[in-house]
């Protein structure tokens, strides 16, 4: 078995470590020297030794700049992840301002439309469009309560939509224009010819029993005629369009598309004539004017106020 000699690194290593520790030590000791002379040689050991470090400093100083670098971008990154939620917060504000807009906007409309001042009108909003293959209307969250009567015109801020149809405690049902089973007497402006308004289930109805279709034109204000009692007479319904079979149809002024809120007017039929003896009175039922005389002594008898066979 081969003997080991004898061991100096273990002396040296002992011998540099404490040579080291006394160096760093006087140097702690002489750098803390509060003296002018001391820091005059601090001073100049500094301007000798350092710019000869500056290649050991660089990666402290790219690895410092690193981290700046990412601390920045951190918070970038947290801006940026706010900003988008302020900006999801505000979309969803505008589109509740569009939405009020719009709203304002229809009810603006509603209020410039111009109507009889004897009609009074009460505004619902539209709960639901329950329009169908072969029936079209909707429902108003007014009904009874509200004074709703079946039969009423009903207009949103355009022109007219359709008429009530039925009417429960709270809700009633709009039947609309474009409804087959509507009939609507109108007037085509400005030649005044009459026609009838028939709801075939398509945006476009068509304008039947026209008197006389040469004078009527593509473009023509059509407006309720009011014959029948059905509508007060004068309400905008739209314009006469020429449909693709030839035939005349009346494009709606109303919305149809956009039915958020409709204008019920109350209308109220005209008074009855039910006692006819009230209106038209007479004397001789059997012959109706002034009576002619037949001799001088009848007509002296006609003109004398004071006899009581004169004829009223």
């Amino acid at each position: 078995m081969a003997q080991r000699g004898p061991d100096f690194a273990t002396p040296v290593r002992r011998v540099l470590i404490a040579v080291l520790a006394l160096a760093l030590l006087g140097l702690f000791l002489f750098w803390r020297i509060d003296s002018p002379r001391a820091e005059q040689m601090r001073t100049a050991m500094i301007d000798r030794i350092v710019p000869r470090f500056e290649w050991a400093l660089v990666p402290v100083t790219r690895m410092t700049q690193m981290v700046a670098g990412f601390q920045s971008y951190a918070r970038l990154y947290e801006q940026n992840q706010e900003l988008r939620r302020e900006l999801q917060r505000m979309s969803a504000w505008k589109e509740a301002a569009v939405q009020l807009e719009q709203e304002n906007s229809k009810l603006l409309a509603q209020n410039n439309v111009r109507i009889d001042p004897a009609l009074t009108s009460v505004t619902g909003v539209v709960m639901v469009d329950s329009g169908s293959a072969f029936r079209q209307s909707v429902l108003l969250n007014v009904g009874a309560q509200d004074g709703i009567i079946e039969g009423w015109a009903t207009m949103d801020g355009l022109g007219l939509v359709g008429r009530i149809s039925g009417v429960g405690n709270r809700t009633s049902r709009v039947v609309l224009l474009t409804d087959p089973s509507s009939r609507l007497p109108v007037t085509v402006q400005p030649t005044g010819e009459r026609a009838l308004l028939t709801g075939d289930n398509t945006p476009l109805p068509l304008l039947d029993f026209v008197e006389q279709a040469d004078n009527v034109r593509p473009g023509d204000r059509v407006v309720s005629s009011g014959d029948g009692g059905v509508f007060p007479p004068g309400l905008l319904v739209g314009q006469v369009a020429q449909g693709s079979d030839g035939r005349l149809r009346l494009r709606m002024a109303a919305d149809y598309e956009r039915l958020e809120f409709l204008r019920v007017l109350r209308s109220h039929p005209a008074e009855a004539v039910v006692d006819s003896q009230a209106v038209i009175r007479g004397g001789r039922r059997d012959f109706i004017g002034p009576l002619l005389p037949t001799s001088p002594v009848d007509a002296a008898r006609a003109t004398d106020p004071l006899d009581p066979g004169t004829a009223p």
